[in-house]
């Protein structure tokens, strides 16, 4: 074994103290790898739920970099002769050059701390929407919603965005507070159609198809209500009244959950056509041009003339 030291010594130039270190700190980091592959091991064994797998992982990485800083410092501290100097280039070099880093590092510690959002929420940011699949320290992931695809579902791209995105730009919560959201359907029919008829056909659909206000969603909503000004008059699906240039819009409002938004507009939609199909007193209204021949026009109203 002294024979080795001294041929690495030869070899690399280095003190005998610094050798020991340096395979100290190299145990060190395999002994506390080995430890967190037997712990990822036992839970991928005993689970195979994903979101409980995930957390495993991601806390067994934070606390083998937090043991591997603590334990290399205090195997190294010693060389450190002047720790005041050190610390104050270090912090000033640090400042310069890896600038965005500590601003998606410090990203990283307010979405800890503060939780504007979680992983499996649905959340836009800087006019992208998407599901929260991964916090890092430098970066968070999300699941990418509507782009080419309408309405609120995923396109299959991944998409990794800086923590610190959090401090310069604005994020939309679908789940902060209760996991409902207001959806509206708008529905347009002609002047010459039985509006009040209309809207009570759309009335009975969206409470038969719409989701019922449970007893758990009030409490959500109620919970919400504690932590955020939030106050809500109606609850239960309704449909207003306005008229646009080309006929009466009848707009329905209901809460749904975010990730079933198209479906349950869907259902409504196909409830809405099957019901208007079967009343001849209720048409769609959509924008219509009408042109008109002047010359042949003006031929009638003289030969109605002559005639008089």
């Amino acid at each position: 074994m002294n024979s080795l030291f001294e041929r690495i010594q030869e070899i690399s130039g280095l003190s005998p103290e610094v050798q020991r270190k340096l395979i100290g700190s190299l145990v060190i980091i395999l002994i506390l790898w080995f430890i967190r592959f037997m712990i990822i091991r036992i839970v991928w064994r005993r689970t195979e739920i994903i979101r409980i797998r995930y957390q495993w992982r991601r806390t067994t990485n934070y606390f083998f970099v937090v043991f591997i800083l603590l334990f290399l410092g205090a195997i190294w501290f010693k060389e450190f002769r002047s720790i005041g100097t050190f610390l104050g280039l270090l912090s000033a070099g640090i400042a310069i050059a890896l600038k965005d880093p500590l601003v998606n590092m410090a990203g990283w510690l307010f979405i800890l701390a503060r939780k504007p959002f979680k992983i499996g929420d649905r959340i836009e940011i800087d006019r992208i929407a998407g599901d929260v699949i991964d916090i890092h320290i430098f970066r968070f992931t999300l699941l990418e919603l509507g782009n080419w695809v309408d309405a609120d579902q995923t396109t299959g791209r991944i998409i990794h965005i800086p923590n610190g995105k959090i401090f310069t730009q604005p994020v939309a919560n679908y789940h902060a507070g209760f996991n409902y959201i207001w959806n509206e359907i708008p529905v347009l029919v002609t002047f010459e159609s039985n509006w009040q008829k209309a809207k009570k056909i759309l009335l009975d659909i969206v409470n038969e198809k719409a989701e019922k206000l449970t007893e758990v969603m009030q409490k959500e909503i109620k919970d919400a209500s504690r932590k955020f000004m939030i106050h809500y008059n109606i609850l239960t699906p309704t449909v207003y009244t306005t008229v646009k240039d080309c006929g009466v819009m009848l707009t329905i409002r209901y809460l749904c959950q975010p990730r079933n938004r198209r479906g349950s507009e869907e259902k409504i939609w196909e409830n809405i056509l099957a019901a208007f199909h079967q009343c001849a007193d209720i048409d769609f209204a959509y924008p219509t041009q009408r042109f008109y021949n002047n010359l042949s026009e003006g031929k009638q109203a003289r030969g109605s003339e002559i005639s008089q």
